[in-house]
């Protein structure tokens, strides 16, 4: 093969292509992708060092008072070891991995998607992007499910940036509540944030009270009106369903707005 082809090749012109076919489009944190990278080779052979998938969303940022989006790999995954591409040769390579427990739900305009590549040195690597959606997991649905028995009503969900994030990336996911009837009067927001933990699920309960009088005024002022509490669900406590854990947190929710 011509120099000049190979040099070519080296900048993306007739280099290799791919293209990622996963088995469904929607799936649950926790759950399994299963997929299959097919390959096809351009006017040279390439050798490749790996091929890699990455776990991709964003996040917003707040900073110098601007907000800007930043796109964060929450994980990576090499689905192969080096192998040559031949020209003109076609390749299929089948993968599976557990989508990371703190993967976002696409609820709105949130985004989460699958970053393929193959790894070919001193070339542009050839890409791939597929969205996916990302329902709750059964345990979060169950913690969903809790707050509508309450009465509160869906609101938004936000994908934001917490330097002191307790899940183990950068941001945290808040889904947001309209007050139930039964707080009207003492709770002007509920806020839920979800992640997994060993044996279950572990929710940090926000609840944003409505000011009252002169002392309501200050805490609103100074942003002392929220209070966060931890709610800690067993596998065990999950499966009894959503009025249990309506229960439970009710008590957070009632204690919080005193």
């Amino acid at each position: 093969m011509s120099f000049f082809n190979k040099m070519l090749a080296r900048v993306g012109v007739g280099a290799a292509k791919i293209d990622t076919v996963l088995e469904q489009s929607e799936y649950v944190p926790t759950g399994e992708v299963h997929g299959k990278v097919y390959i096809e080779g351009g006017n040279v052979d390439q050798e490749v060092g790996s091929i890699y998938i990455e776990v991709m969303t964003r996040y917003t940022r707040e900073q110098d008072d601007k907000k800007h989006e930043v796109n964060y790999a929450i994980a990576r995954h090499r689905v192969s070891d080096k192998l040559l591409i031949k020209s003109g040769q076609k390749t299929e390579v089948p993968f599976a991995f557990l989508l990371p427990a703190q993967t976002p739900l696409t609820i709105g305009s949130q985004k989460v998607w699958l970053h393929t590549g193959l790894d070919i040195e001193m070339s542009v690597d050839p890409t791939d992007q597929d969205y996916i959606s990302v329902k709750p997991h059964p345990y979060m649905d169950t913690v969903l499910e809790a707050a509508e028995v309450l009465g509160f009503r869906f609101k938004a969900s936000t994908v934001e940036y917490a330097s002191r994030a307790p899940f183990s990336v950068p941001y945290v996911q808040e889904i947001e509540f309209y007050p139930a009837p039964q707080f009207s009067g003492r709770v002007s927001e509920l806020e839920l944030m979800m992640a997994f933990s060993g044996d279950g699920l572990q929710v940090l309960v926000e609840v944003d009270r409505r000011g009252r009088g002169l002392g309501g005024f200050f805490a609103s002022a100074f942003d002392m009106d929220e209070r966060r509490s931890w709610l800690n669900l067993s596998t065990d406590e999950l499966r009894r369903g959503p009025r249990y854990v309506a229960d439970r947190l009710a008590e957070i929710i009632h204690h919080s707005s005193r």
